[in-house]
């Protein structure tokens, strides 16, 4: 991963004077209130889950349907102002070719690429959602006046500048924020994916590992990724934290040297969530869990699925994405040994169940 040095002061200027940002954003929603007056939030869509389970490609599916909205690697890190550092960026901003992510995994991107980008506006007003030491989750009840009114305004924001007519939005921790977000939103739809997890496993602590090195090579990196809100692998790691058991169980396996073990632990946790939330009769309509696996073996299947599950196939008026060739199982990963394989399964056996996976 190669930071260069003028992406790393921008986003140094724009940690430093966040709250004026955020004031400009607030300036920027009244120049532009006219025009987000006429712009609905109609049926948005979150992807989220565990990162390594496939929210990547799926943001990207859907993000080639017509009429779709969605944050771009170009909007960061000013993001409290979209609009008007779009139109800084026609002036001052260059094209180039597509590269390989840092997480050599066979995703190519350019600055209009699709990409997680709400989270450092989450993380701004709502700053105990990365505190290793709090729980993570939102519930239905819990009420923040000041981000929900910014939130909807910048949402509405990505609409415009998109010329758009539906939001999706690709955000791993909102895996934990899904019953706040439908009370927030109440047409919203959520799709989370979820991934065989010794595999899954297995592709988390690789990345770990990765980023390690990456940050090892440019102490400036795990700043970089904290400011975009990435806390999934790297030395900034932070787990998510579900339940106070759970959070305890994962620190103690990272702290005791068990990458594996903690981040079965994690698997476990989040997934268990989501059961949960499939239980819920009020919610269990809203949310369309994905098998990482059944998209890869089928995706013309799965993703027709999806888009009449979130009202985007043709007869909601949006057509559906010309090609499909990204989606594609990928090598196997490098296997964990058996002991840790063990582990693996013992801890998640009765959440894997409930999604199909046999342990």
């Amino acid at each position: 991963m190669k930071l260069h040095a003028a992406d790393h002061m921008l986003v140094r200027m724009a940690q430093a004077l966040a709250p004026c940002w955020r004031r400009l954003g607030d300036f920027e929603t009244d120049i532009l209130r006219k025009r987000l007056a006429s712009v609905s939030i109609d049926r948005p869509v979150f992807i989220a889950g565990l990162a390594r389970s496939g929210t990547t490609i799926l943001l990207q599916t859907l993000a080639a349907v017509d009429g779709v909205a969605t944050h771009r690697y170009r909007d960061f890190p000013f993001l409290w102002a979209p609009y008007g550092w779009h139109l800084v960026q026609r002036v001052l901003a260059k094209p180039g070719p597509p590269v390989e992510r840092p997480h050599k995994d066979r995703i190519y991107i350019t600055r209009e690429s699709p990409e997680a980008f709400e989270e450092p506006i989450w993380q701004h007003f709502l700053p105990h959602l990365h505190d290793p030491e709090a729980l993570h989750v939102l519930n239905g009840e819990q009420r923040n006046a000041r981000f929900e009114a910014f939130f909807k305004d910048h949402i509405r924001k990505i609409i415009l500048l998109r010329d758009g007519k539906r939001y999706v939005s690709k955000g791993n921790y909102n895996v934990t924020r899904i019953a706040y977000l439908a009370r927030l939103f109440p047409d919203a739809r959520f799709i989370v994916p979820i991934r065989e997890p010794v595999d899954h496993v297995a592709s988390l602590l690789r990345q770990h590992r990765r980023f390690l090195d990456y940050a090892a090579a440019d102490p400036r990196i795990a700043g970089y990724l904290q400011a975009a809100g990435h806390y999934e692998f790297g030395p900034q790691r932070v787990p998510v934290n579900v339940t106070e058991a759970g959070r305890q169980r994962v620190t103690q396996a990272w702290a005791d040297g068990d990458d594996p073990g903690g981040y079965a632990h994690l698997w476990r946790e989040v997934y268990d969530h989501v059961r949960q939330l499939l239980d819920d009769g009020a919610l269990a309509g809203r949310i369309r869990a994905v098998r990482y696996e059944d998209l890869c073996a089928d995706p013309p299947g799965a993703v027709a699925d999806l888009l009449d599950f979130v009202e985007l196939d043709g007869a909601g008026g949006s057509g559906s994405p010309d090609r499909l060739d990204h989606i594609s199982a990928p090598s196997p990963e490098p296997s964990t040994n058996g002991q840790a394989r063990d582990t693996v399964r013992r801890i998640v056996a009765d959440v894997a169940e409930r999604f199909g996976y046999r342990c």
